[in-house]
Order: C-alpha cells, then sequence, then structure tokens
C-alpha cells in the first residue's frame, strides 16, 4: 500500500485504516461537524487514536489538499514537514499523539486564499472541543499552537484542570522562518511535553 498522503492510493489506503476501533468513536465525531459545518478532514490513523496521550491543537485546515483529507503530519505542505521535525526531535512517539484543529472545518471557499478563522468560526470550533477530550481517556497534555488555538486555555482549565496545557508558535513556514526564536520556542514546548507525557507513562504503564 502507497502511504504518501500525497497520491490517492496513498489517501485511500490510510482512510481505509479508520475502520480500527480506535479510530471509530473519533470517526462519529469528525462526521458529526461534517454535517454541521462541511467539509472536516479525518485524523490520522497512524497516530495514537483514542489511545492519545497529547493532543496537537492547531488552527484550521488550509485552503488546499485532495480528498479525502486528514490532519497529519505526513501531508504534503511546510507546516507538516516542520511539525514532523520538531516531534522527532523532541522524542514523541507518533503512537502518542492526535492532531486536530481548532476549527476543524475547511473555512475557505475552492480558490481562495488562506484567511484567519471568524470570532464565531472559532467560538464554535472550540466549542466542540469538550467532545473531543471526552474520546481521549488517556490524555495528560494538550498542545496549543498558534493564536487561535491559545484561545482554548481558559476553557481547558475549567474543564479539565488536571491536564497540563502547553502553548507553542504554529509551525507554519510563514512563523518559523520569521526569526530564529520560533524554532527553539517550538523546541521548548515540546521538551515540556514530553516531560508530561513521560510523567503519566511513569504512573499508567498501560
Amino acid at each position: 500500500m502507497d502511504g504518501s498522503l500525497a497520491t490517492a492510493d496513498g489517501r485511500a489506503g490510510r482512510l481505509a485504516l479508520l475502520a480500527a476501533a480506535e479510530y471509530e468513536p473519533l470517526e462519529a465525531y469528525r462526521h458529526a461537524i461534517a454535517a454541521r459545518h462541511g467539509p472536516t478532514p479525518h485524523v490520522d490513523p497512524i497516530d495514537g487514536g483514542t489511545a492519545a496521550r497529547v493532543l496537537l491543537l492547531l488552527e484550521t485546515p488550509g485552503p488546499s489538499g485532495a480528498a479525502p483529507r486528514f490532519v497529519s503530519r505526513d501531508n504534503p505542505t511546510g507546516t507538516a514537514r516542520n511539525l514532523t521535525r520538531f516531534l522527532a526531535a523532541a522524542g514523541i512517539e507518533r503512537r502518542e499523539t492526535l492532531i486536530w484543529n481548532a476549527v476543524p472545518w475547511v473555512i475557505h471557499a475552492a480558490g481562495v486564499r488562506n484567511r484567519a478563522p471568524r470570532a464565531a468560526e472559532t467560538a464554535s470550533g472550540l466549542a466542540l472541543l469538550p467532545g473531543l477530550l471526552d474520546l481521549l481517556p488517556k490524555l495528560s497534555v494538550v498542545i496549543m499552537a498558534g493564536r487561535i488555538a491559545q484561545r482554548a486555555d481558559t476553557m481547558l482549565r475549567e474543564i479539565r484542570p488536571m491536564l497540563a496545557r502547553i502553548t507553542m508558535p504554529h509551525p507554519s513556514p510563514t512563523y518559523v522562518n520569521t526569526s530564529p526564536s520560533i524554532g527553539g520556542r517550538i523546541a521548548a514546548a515540546l521538551a515540556e511535553a514530553r516531560s508530561n507525557v513521560g510523567d503519566a507513562s511513569d504512573r499508567d504503564p498501560s
């Protein structure tokens, strides 16, 4: 099977993996969002699914991409490549993670340039986040990447006070290439996340 998300065969193969038990609840959650808001990318079935300990919250799907789409470090984008590099350097195992977006549906019209989510879109997206957390019983860390995702911080503190909450810059090349300090801040945030996951693993060997 071609595992690349840059090819139709690779995307079809990954879509088939979503039938596994650890992804069924996440697919039902995604389907409900798509029914209300429109096209919503799938979680990546090579990631941790419902067993994830780390939720990496990005902002919103980009304006382009062939269907079916996934929220994945394997997407053929600069953001995904940066994320892959930073996660590998931090030593965070793929099966410990789940990547999602604060506004999980596609907000861009076809052929239109990327834009930031509007306030109402952000509020609607973040209102869906508790439903996702309910599907992740082993979760110990939420990493909020970028200013839109970081708006979840107050809500997370209120509804899941035991979760470690970590903020970091968005890994888009637009930000990473702006200053050498951006990469350092991302690396430090992921190192902190790795430390928290290690602690959770020690407490819960399952």
